[in-house]
């Protein structure tokens, strides 16, 4: 684990601020990927009109989430750093949001259809978290729990985990989610090569549904965040909330839009809708 890779002058280069930029830049290839094999005419172009936004969009969303709803003990008494994201302290499920309101506003101005990006996005979301993990555990700022055995991390003393929790083995459980979410980028990569046409929105449903559902048992591991009602964390009331709405993505797809499906099976996006309804 190191915080820093090297200096440049009296300038230093985080392994925070460097993986994440890896993490958002992989995440929007994969996307670009996806677009370029199962998107339509014209939807690669979008995505880099829509990119940057999603990243101002996510920065901000992810800063608000672990500021106000993680540390804000911490940040109420030391309001400088509440700007200060290059240190670290970024909420994954609030960058989803932030970023995810960010495409919202662009394809409503630009009427396009939302399901539709958003399915093209879940397995680029997927990879960028799953790097992004490997970013807070470089850090040392997103950490488990004490496992009370002898297995476990062993983060360095400079860290924050270590300063909580000193010489005592905590679960992995930052790592495990960015190998859980691999997994579910498989899962998904299997799901958009079938050549059964599924509802516009499936993907984001999945995503929804999945992820949040892993990340609220991950986060029974997890030692660096307060507990409230039930002993849950503020990521768990998310990822619950998360899970509800993937559910009503799904039913909403699967019996409202029934005639706009997508083939994922290396064939164009293909809208079913009888035409004639618009003539």
């Amino acid at each position: 684990m190191h915080s820093y890779w090297f200096h440049i002058g009296s300038f230093p280069v985080r392994s925070y601020s460097t993986i994440f930029a890896l993490a958002f830049l992989l995440g929007l290839a994969v996307t670009l990927y996806f677009t370029k094999v199962y998107g339509e005419p014209g939807d690669s172009e979008h995505w880099w009109n829509m990119g940057p936004l999603c990243l101002l969009g996510g920065i901000i969303g992810a800063r608000f989430w672990q500021v106000f709803f993680f540390d804000w003990s911490f940040y109420a008494h030391h309001l400088g750093q509440i700007i200060a994201v290059w240190n670290g302290g970024l909420s994954i499920q609030g960058g989803i949001v932030g970023g995810f309101a960010a495409g919202v506003w662009y394809l409503w101005r630009k009427k396009r259809s939302l399901f539709h990006f958003a399915d093209l996005a879940a397995p680029g979301i997927l990879i960028g978290q799953s790097i992004g993990r490997d970013a807070d555990f470089m850090n040392g700022s997103a950490y488990g729990a004490p496992t009370h055995h002898n297995f476990g991390v062993l983060f360095p003393k400079s860290t924050l985990a270590a300063q909580q929790y000193p010489g005592q083995p905590l679960w992995p459980s930052v790592v495990w989610e960015a190998q859980a979410d691999i997994i579910l980028f498989a899962v998904l990569l299997i799901l958009f090569q079938r050549k059964k046409k599924w509802p516009s929105g499936t993907a984001f449903s999945y995503y929804l549904i999945t992820y949040n559902a892993m990340r609220f048992f991950m986060e029974m591991l997890r030692g660096d965040s307060p507990r409230f009602a039930l002993g849950w964390d503020a990521a768990q009331y998310t990822a619950l909330v998360s899970v509800v709405i993937g559910i009503g993505v799904a039913i909403w797809v699967f019996v409202k839009n029934r005639d706009k499906r997508v083939s994922y099976s290396g064939y164009q996006a293909e809208e079913l809708a009888d035409s004639a309804e618009t003539e």
